[in-house]
């Protein structure tokens, strides 16, 4: 059933993103020290992440600390903590009401219509959920890049992208791409299955006998 395929590869495509936007959190690469300018130290690379920020020596030791205190933190890293985790925890919503709304599912079979209006309440939760990976990933890239290109900041404090947004953003353009595919096919499939009625002529007129 086409249908049918079209929701299995927006839901793989936004699990996908799923576990990329979890991975993207985790990841202590959010940004890296740059290495522009004549006056850079590259017998270390330094790392900052949404937990814990790390220090890389030319030896391979990797030295790492935890951020101890939350208010201490600065209101960018508090802000993209707090958008990643609620994407994190709608998609993860929105992949329980999939597996309820999906036609490969048996789970309200005898209600083909109620079925198609979960898939099509998880496929914009999908949606939510990779809009607000986008938003906090770029909001923390246009910060790394509003340091980078301001004249006050030293040479030796300037940070570029790291892999963790390069993830983020990857991962939040799968779960948008997936939910939309959820979302237009439950509309496309709801709007061709209108109710037929038969004809009133088929009833019947008990006055009317042909011979």
């Amino acid at each position: 059933m086409a249908n049918a395929g079209i929701q299995l590869l927006g839901f793989t495509l936004a699990f996908l993103g799923f576990i990329g936007s979890i991975a993207s959190t985790i990841m202590v690469e959010w940004k890296a020290s740059s290495y522009a300018g004549d006056n850079i130290i590259t017998a270390q690379a330094m790392y900052e992440g949404l937990w814990k920020s790390c220090v890389s020596q030319s030896t391979g030791q990797i030295q790492c600390k935890v951020y101890d205190s939350l208010l201490q933190l600065p209101g960018i890293v508090q802000g993209t903590r707090g958008l990643m985790l609620a994407a994190i925890l709608l998609c993860l919503i929105s992949i329980l009401v999939e597996t309820v709304g999906m036609r490969c599912t048996t789970c309200l079979a005898e209600e083909p219509q109620q079925k198609d209006k979960v898939a099509l309440a998880g496929g914009v939760l999908f949606i939510i959920g990779g809009l607000l990976a986008l938003v906090g990933t770029s909001w923390y890239g246009h910060r790394i890049a509003k340091d980078f290109y301001n004249p006050f900041t030293p040479t030796n404090a300037r940070y570029e992208f790291g892999s963790a947004l390069y993830v983020g953003w990857g991962a939040a353009c799968l779960i948008i791409i997936g939910g939309g595919f959820l979302c237009c096919n439950c509309s496309s499939d709801g709007s061709g299955k209108s109710p037929r009625y038969p004809p009133a002529r088929s009833a019947g007129q008990p006055g009317r006998d042909y011979v």
